[in-house]
């Protein structure tokens, strides 16, 4: 059983040698991600370890006759042996990654906006509450201090154990997201239904997505909405576009240029690559299907019921009535639900390949 672990350890082996290789860490990106896979196998090496000991013990007890440990031990073994197999299930190759979060207003005008800056802030204080950090990158506020759309780039500190990092955890997120509530800008205290859209993408660096100069049009432009002496007084604002697919990254957060055209390369990047694993998806869909994830702001998938206070996650069925917590964060208890179903999906699909 777990016979095929071994490789596993060898390589864990290795790459352990390889992180005390200084020539590694000269490369940021190379020593990243080689320490996001060292972690990913650590916990899978340390499971497999117990487990191995756990076996060894259960022996030595029985030599012993010493009984009440055996039994211990026996239901101790099962436990091992089914948090290995999650371990060793086959993970999106991005759950190791960083995001970047585009939230956008959608129906419901001036609310919609409102909504999506109240979407942000929710994300915002799940990352501070997780210890990871959050950079607005490019926004677009609305004239009620909401957000017709905003870029938030999440990113965690160190190497996250397996599905502990921003993409493992958000990646669910996508799709539209619904809100049930009275508008501030409502005076006959009726309630209204609008919604916002979400975008999660894994943040990727140079080596992931090759991006060619000469395939992009970079364009500079003044920017436009709130701003401070020089943001919309000279062309800062960058507009870059891959030619060969047509998609489009802006930025007009920053003062300086060079700024703003480094942070729309960050968005052009994960778009780019976003792209490349929905075409994926669709030439093999078996490979990376799940019914819980989505990037598709087209379908619903939550609504935030404010008079009940109440969260409805139309995917898992999951509801919650501590609406006014989960806004201020409290979103683990969902985000579980949505990785879980997600974990028994895969795991089905290993049990019954031929579905």
């Amino acid at each position: 059983m777990f016979e095929a672990v071994e490789t596993l350890v060898t390589e864990h082996a290795e790459l352990e040698q390889r992180m005390a290789d200084p020539a590694v860490h000269s490369d940021p990106a190379v020593a990243k991600k080689v320490g996001q896979r060292y972690a990913e196998l650590t916990a899978v090496v340390k499971t497999y370890r117990e487990w191995q000991q756990s076996l060894e013990d259960v022996e030595a007890a029985r030599e012993l006759e010493m009984n009440d440990e055996v039994a211990t031990l026996e239901r101790r073994i099962p436990e091992l042996e089914e948090r290995l197999q999650h371990l060793l299930v086959p993970r999106d190759p991005a759950d190791g990654k960083d995001i970047l979060m585009e939230i956008k207003g959608g129906e419901g005008g001036e609310e919609s906006a409102l909504f999506a800056g109240d979407l942000q802030r929710m994300y915002a204080r799940f990352a501070e509450q997780h210890g990871w950090k959050t950079e607005i990158l490019d926004s677009n506020e609305s004239a009620l201090g909401g957000f017709k759309s905003v870029t938030m780039a999440v990113k965690a500190k160190g190497s996250p154990p397996p599905g502990e990092a921003p993409y493992a955890k958000l990646k669910f997120e996508g799709g539209v997201h619904r809100v049930q509530r009275v508008p501030v800008t409502e005076s006959q205290g009726r309630i209204h239904t609008s919604a916002a859209g979400v975008l999660v993408m894994p943040e990727v660096e140079d080596i992931d997505v090759e991006i060619h100069d000469n395939d992009l049009r970079i364009d500079v432009y003044r920017s436009s909405g709130p701003g401070g002496q020089s943001v919309n007084t000279t062309d800062s604002a960058v507009r870059i576009t891959h030619v060969p697919t047509g998609i489009v990254a802006s930025c007009q957060n920053e003062k300086r240029q060079l700024q703003n055209r480094e942070q729309a390369m960050r968005i052009l990047r994960a778009r780019l690559y976003e792209a490349a694993q929905a075409e994926a998806d669709a030439e093999a869909a078996d490979a990376r299907k799940s019914q819980v994830r989505t990037v598709d702001r087209s379908e619903r998938v939550r609504t935030y019921n404010f008079p009940e206070n109440r969260l409805s996650d139309h995917r898992t069925g999951f509801k919650a009535y501590n609406l006014d917590q989960v806004m201020n964060g409290a979103l683990d208890d969902v985000i579980t639900s949505l990785v879980e179903a997600d974990l028994t999906e895969r795991l089905d699909r290993i049990e019954r390949p031929e579905q």
